[in-house]
């Protein structure tokens, strides 16, 4: 009997196949007269084009040929798009796919090699000679906000965008306040670093001029559609598939990138297949980056901590170019408030160009910042007042019974940031009781008189969801009894082909075993956005429900005139229609297919059941209705007014060496609510995989630029990402308050455990060692520094 599924622990249904090494990614993809690519970049970070010399490339044999800028034409001869505009983007500046007179970081692409194979298009590529004007670069945002030197010369600030949002009169309110404090707040670049690079391997077909595109992309139907503009095809001769993706965690929903339109280009021209895979250090180099930003902070409260105004002004590096729009600092701003009335808010930002690789959301996408400049600030009110760090958070949460709870600003989405459900205070102290908070200061002392030091620290968050526009999913029951279900948006791991078809399962009674789920597949679905945002399971899983939802209401219509009973009186258990308490009296839901599509020839036995003369059902009706459709399938889409707002908090315990200053994290617990959970064991593993990377942030990992724009440590030797060694036992509870917005009551959980982890990992240190953290990331020798320094 089929069990309820929605809800369900079931192990994920893509593992065996990954684990066993049986995953197809895209530098597994090979056929026969295939061509490689290679590309020429910058070794400077500002330089003017003088001259290119591929002389020296025509002696390699295999070289099949070199392009350049001057080889590009039509729309594929113009700056590559800008994604997302926006008003306040008054200076927008996106690429070329190859650097057309001036490159703007090192690592932009100067020249494409194209090669019998990989290894010849590198040499070829290394025997071309670039003759470059160098220029001063911009390095930091200290040097760009002076704007000595331009990135873009029509861009006499160095900078792109400029946006104010403001609720009530913040600047009155702190004046008026009777406590003030002003704090300066940096969190230091970094990179998503997922284990594949990118990868775009294409296909052109000249018979019906038809281009197949297999891409390590976010977003397969979007790339589908820029490919088409770019390259001036029909959308419907463009095919993208997106095979298995080892990581994306945003950097690859960036799209077309340089690469993906000038290897289908390449394809087309010369008629035969071509692939590229990155290679590590031109992820480093050439792809996407994240998190730089400053902020300068001013708050106004009261005697018991309550906030009066928040100002916060801040400066976002946003890199050479823009081609995601202003989507990060926009997040930082919006999702700055937090779980907190703030009184009055007043939020402002410059987006700065500086000659470094452009900057695109990674993992959190601008909500790591802002959590961290609110729960920083949120510490700093509890130290100024001497009052408990929780206590000042408690008196400040928004209360369940004021949802929906207006923030007064605008979201990423263009709609009104706007809390749908959600229940701070009881998050916080299922938190406070996970990680032993009252009992902590007993800890501290037996710590403190071994001669050891350790620190708690506690950060909340919220976090805005599923953000629209749409998704869409398709469900067919084959005449096996089989489910298929595709959607468009893409898989790197989060589970879809196990959650997806959990869904789909519940709705028409059916083996979760019964359910083959395809995503990032055009040909499958062609109308989608893309997986970003933690919004594949609220878009898409809405989606499933809504189409499975319609294939279980024709199932049961089709059955009840078989059975020649009321379809009320139907329900579907295991695959098998029967009569409510007559369970004798059924139908495989296999041959209710079978009768969803009436037939003229007859190809096996179950095909005989719908013929003409087998199927009956009057000569004065057609055998297909006006408003039906063969088959026994549907499609659905989910578009939701707004967004939905998972929430959460996270403490840790940390213990800082009193001679080394190493920092090692004790404990670490997660307290999170994404509404209902569609199967706990995956949110679970994303929540781990959150943390992982939040630790990352937090104690490993940045990007560092000399002054030249040189990157110091584009290699894993350099760039720290923690080993499981680093990454704590992870202790889990989680809420569940449905979200009114959507039929399955589910939020986002794909970025939730990353988000707060520099701001909790900050506070704990801050209360192991007694002085303030307020850049991160933090390493022991910083700490050393730390505690050396004059903190009057």
């Amino acid at each position: 009997m089929t069990t309820k599924l929605f809800g369900e622990p079931i192990p994920r249904r893509e593992d065996p196949r990954l684990v066993a090494g049986a995953g197809r990614y895209l530098d597994d993809i090979d056929e026969p007269g295939q061509l490689a690519a290679a590309f020429v970049r910058s070794p400077h970070a500002h330089a003017s084009i003088v001259d290119i010399d591929v002389t020296g490339a025509l002696e390699v044999d295999g070289l099949v040929a070199v392009y350049t800028y001057e080889d590009l034409a039509g729309p594929l001869a113009q700056p590559l798009p800008l994604l997302i505009p926006h008003p306040s983007l008054r200076a927008a500046r996106t690429p070329y796919p190859l650097a057309k007179d001036r490159v703007r970081h090192v690592g932009e692409a100067v020249a494409m090699v194209v090669a019998t194979d990989r290894y010849l298009a590198e040499d070829a590529a290394q025997r071309i000679r670039v003759t470059y004007q160098p220029l001063p670069p911009v390095v930091g945002l200290d040097a760009a906000s002076k704007a000595g030197h331009l990135v873009h010369e029509d861009v006499p600030d160095n900078v792109s965008a400029h946006l104010v949002q403001e609720v009530g009169d913040a600047a009155a309110a702190i004046a008026a306040a009777p406590h003030r404090l002003h704090l300066e707040l940096h969190i230091e670049r970094s990179a998503s670093m997922p284990m594949e690079g990118r990868g775009v391997h294409a296909r052109w077909d000249e018979t019906d001029r038809s281009l197949r595109v297999y891409s390590s992309t976010q977003t397969s139907t979007s790339l589908r559609f820029a490919l088409a503009a770019k390259l001036d095809l029909p959308v419907d001769r463009v095919e993208v598939v997106t095979p298995d993706v080892g990581g994306g965690f945003g950097v690859k929903i960036v799209h077309p990138w340089p690469e993906e339109v000038l290897v289908p280009w390449a394809a087309i021209r010369l008629r035969r297949p071509v692939k590229w895979a990155e290679d590590r250090r031109e992820h480093f180099i050439s792809s996407a980056h994240e998190r730089g930003q400053q902020h300068s902070v001013d708050v106004g409260f009261d005697d018991d901590g309550r906030l009066l105004g928040l100002s916060v002004k801040f400066l976002h590096d946003n890199g050479a170019y823009t081609p995601y729009g202003i989507i990060v600092p926009q997040v930082t701003s919006t999702q700055l408030p937090g779980p907190y009335r703030l009184g009055a808010y007043r939020v402002e930002f410059h987006s700065l160009y500086t000659n470094t690789v452009q900057v695109t959301p990674y993992r959190g996408a601008g909500r790591p910042h802002g959590v961290f400049v609110m729960e920083r600030t949120m510490d700093a009110i509890a130290a100024a007042l001497g009052l408990d760090r929780t206590v000042v958070r408690e008196r400040n949460f928004i209360q369940p019974e004021q949802m929906p709870y207006d923030q007064g600003l605008i979201f990423q989405d263009g709609r009104p940031l706007v809390y749908d459900s959600g229940d701070y205070p009881a998050a916080l102290r299922l938190a406070k009781k996970l990680v032993g908070w009252d009992e902590f200061t007993a800890v501290r002392e037996q710590a403190r008189a071994q001669g050891r030091r350790v620190g708690i620290g506690i950060a909340c968050y919220v976090e805005g969801t599923g953000v629209g526009p749409y998704e869409g999913a398709y469900v067919r029951v084959e005449t096996t009894g089989k489910v298929v279900v595709a959607t468009g948006l893409t898989t790197q791991g989060q589970g879809h082909e196990t959650v997806f078809a959990q869904i789909a399962a519940d709705q028409l009674g059916v083996p979760v075993e019964n359910v083959n789920v395809v995503t990032g597949d055009t040909r499958r679905f062609a109308f989608a956005v893309g997986t970003f945002a933690s919004r594949a399971a609220v878009m898409s899983g809405n989606a499933v429900a809504a189409a499975a939802g319609k294939v279980r209401a024709k199932a049961l219509r089709i059955a009840g005139e078989a059975l020649e009973v009321d379809p009320a009186d139907l329900s579907i258990v295991d695959g098998v229609v029967s009569v409510k308490g007559t369970p004798q009296a059924a139908i495989p839901l296999a041959s209710v297919a079978v009768l969803a599509n009436p037939l003229r020839y007859a190809f096996d036995e179950q095909a005989k059941q719908a013929t003409q003369f087998a199927v009956g059902g009057g000569i004065h009706r057609p055998p297909v209705a006006e408003d039906d459709e063969p088959g026994l399938a549907a499609t659905g889409y989910y578009s939701p007014v707004r967004s939905t707002f998972a929430n959460g908090v996270h403490a840790a315990v940390v213990e800082t060496d009193p001679e080394t200053a190493e920092i090692r994290i004790l404990r670490y617990c997660v307290v999170h609510d994404c509404g209902r959970l569609i199967n706990p064991r995956i949110v679970q593993g994303q929540v781990h995989g959150g943390v992982a990377q939040g630790v990352g942030g937090a104690l490993y990992e940045r990007i560092v630029y000399d002054e030249h724009g040189q990157l110091l440590n584009a290699s894993y030797m350099d760039f720290l990402i923690p080993y499981a060694s680093e990454v704590p036992a992870i202790e889990i509870d989680h809420l569940q308050t449905p979200s009114p917005l959507n039929p399955l009551g589910i939020k986002g959980a794909g970025e939730a455990g990353v988000i707060p982890g520099a701001a909790v990992l900050a506070a704990a240190i801050e209360d192991a060692e007694g002085i303030p953290v307020h850049r991160m990331p933090i390493c022991p020798s910083e700490l050393w520094e730390l505690r050396n320094a004059d903190h009057r």
